[in-house]
């Protein structure tokens, strides 16, 4: 990033980055972006104003998290960075040979055979038991303000509630969906912009585990509720699975590009995606060709295709991998994938299409901590099964699980499954300039490629770069553009060999945020393909 990039604005916005010192929260959320802010300013830290900030996020904004996510974070601490994993493990009954045996192809989206062990509330425990200054229960004072007292819903979450209750009507037939419509939808439909929404349940569950701590979840009050109903309604989540789950502390995998290092959260996250296309880019000069030039954007859809193939055939939980991650980023793969590039669109392995439901968002105090955090339920709300009385929907994160017999993520029990959500980071020379993410499924590495290379390559701004245009490759030779593309530029690019499509649809291009060190304070900014926001003091 350019040192004169904040003395420009080249894509039109009505924001601008934000600046700040003594603490920063960019969410996608305005009203949890200031809940974490608070945090800092009652004389907590990053870690718990990322806390605050997830925590209320899964009141804010249920359409994309809640307490049955799993989520990922980065660390920036006493001059190291931390990785915590906190996703969840198939139940011991999961059974692909069972599935397969249904006559099925692939674990369904909804229902229970999508739902693993949910890790968010383990993840949170964890943060804060390494890193946090306030007490447990004050973490949770804004989410249950919201929750029992209600807040007005913001329009692009107003657009994918609503959305999802028209997706929901004809599916959630059966009794492990009966708690969906009473708790998000109780007059059958998602809620209008600026209507107040409450979520009683949920906040009965927030009182729980800010008193009783996140044993409450694995072990105690609501453990026992998601259990029973699983019972009840032919689930295959148990006692024992929630008891058995623990988060996991883990070493970053990083590369360098255009002197910076980038760090991304190891397998079974799709991190590893990202930090190979950009070490292919690395060694590729397309700077001089312009940020829209089709020439520069064919280099990166590309190497982001050689990745996914990669990421597909290889990536899963690491105990089951048979290919080391540190292999697929090694020099020698990275050139045969470099080597793979020509001037005409190449047609990759098949590759998943994108879909999510996810939370990005990041915090940075005055005293140099700094957290990229995660959380997601991934399709939207997730599997739909909600527990009754509780207000916990269940993720579908086991639906990116494949049947494929003696695949490295075929399902299994005890086995986390490819994740799509990744949290960023980027340093210099070792030192912190800070956390970044894109949410949005199989979108999430190419948002990270793209505002990456829109920064350090062509030196816009934190804002800018999130503003500017984007593309998504889906499958095949299939690439998905914003409509603000040039139609020079998309008509060079089909006669390159790829498919181009034009989608008017903003939320199927990712959401992103971003804090980085900026001098002695810090720059923000926030997706304007979102409601977010950034707040500083």
């Amino acid at each position: 990033m350019r040192e004169n990039a904040f003395e420009s604005q080249p894509y039109p916005s009505a924001r601008r980055p934000v600046f700040g010192r003594r603490g920063m929260v960019a969410a996608s959320q305005p009203l949890a972006a200031q809940a974490g802010l608070q945090a800092i300013v009652r004389g907590g830290n990053a870690v718990d104003a990322a806390l605050c900030t997830a925590i209320a996020l899964t009141v804010l904004e249920p359409t994309s998290n809640g307490l049955g996510s799993d989520a990922f974070a980065f660390v920036w601490a006493n001059g190291a960075l931390y990785g915590l994993n906190a996703s969840g493990r198939a139940p011991a009954a999961a059974s692909a040979a069972r599935l397969r045996g249904q006559g099925l192809h692939a674990v369904p989206h909804f229902g229970w055979e999508p739902v693993t062990v949910p890790g968010a509330v383990s993840g949170w425990a964890a943060l804060h038991e390494r890193f946090g200054r306030l007490k447990w229960r004050e973490l949770f004072e804004s989410a249950i303000t919201y929750a029992e007292q209600g807040y007005p819903v913001p329009p692009v979450l107003a657009s994918n509630w609503r959305a999802a209750a028209n997706a929901y009507r004809p599916v959630f037939l059966g009794p492990e969906f009966a708690g969906w419509f009473p708790t998000f939808a109780p007059d059958g439909r998602g809620p209008r912009p600026g209507e107040v929404v409450t979520l009683p349940d949920h906040a009965r569950s927030l009182r729980i585990l800010a008193e009783e701590g996140a044993s409450a979840f694995y072990s105690g009050e609501l453990a026992q509720a998601i259990t029973r109903f699983s019972t009840e309604t032919g689930g295959r989540l148990n006692a024992a699975d929630l008891a058995a789950h623990t988060p996991s502390w883990v070493e970053p995998l990083s590369v360098g590009y255009r002197g910076y290092t980038v760090h991304e959260l190891p397998p079974n996250g799709q991190g590893l995606v990202a930090l190979q296309a950009l070490a292919v880019l690395e060694g590729l000069n397309f700077s001089h060709f312009g940020r829209d030039d089709p020439r520069a954007i064919h280099l990166q859809i590309e190497a982001i295709k050689l990745a996914f193939e990669d990421a597909q055939a290889h990536l899963a939980d690491p105990d089951f991998m048979r290919v080391a991650p540190e292999e697929l980023l090694g020099a020698k793969r990275v050139a045969e994938q470099r080597a793979r590039i020509t001037p005409s669109a190449l047609i990759p392995a098949p590759s998943a299409e994108n879909r999510g439901g996810t939370v990005y968002f990041c915090a940075a105090d005055g005293e140099g901590m700094m957290v990229s955090f995660i959380q997601s339920n991934y399709a939207g709300f997730g599997s739909g099964v909600v527990v009754p009385g509780t207000g916990i929907a269940l993720h579908n994160r086991g639906a990116n699980f494949t049947l494929q017999e003696g695949h490295s993520n075929e399902l299994m029990p005890g086995k986390r499954p490819y994740h799509t959500i990744m949290p960023g980071f980027l340093s210099r020379d070792g030192q912190p300039v800070g956390p970044f993410g894109v949410m949005g499924g199989f979108m999430q590495p190419q948002g990270h490629v793209q505002v990456l290379v829109n920064a350090l390559d062509f030196g816009l701004n934190p804002q800018a770069a999130l503003d500017a245009p984007r593309w998504q490759w889906l499958q095949g030779q299939r690439v998905e553009f914003e409509p603000e593309f040039a139609p020079d530029t998309l008509r060079a690019l089909t006669r390159m060999g790829h498919d181009v499509r034009v989608n008017l649809s903003q939320g199927s291009f990712g959401r992103g945020q971003i804090i980085w060190r900026h001098g002695a304070g810090l720059v923000g900014a926030s997706e304007p393909r979102a409601d977010g926001q950034v707040v500083a003091w």
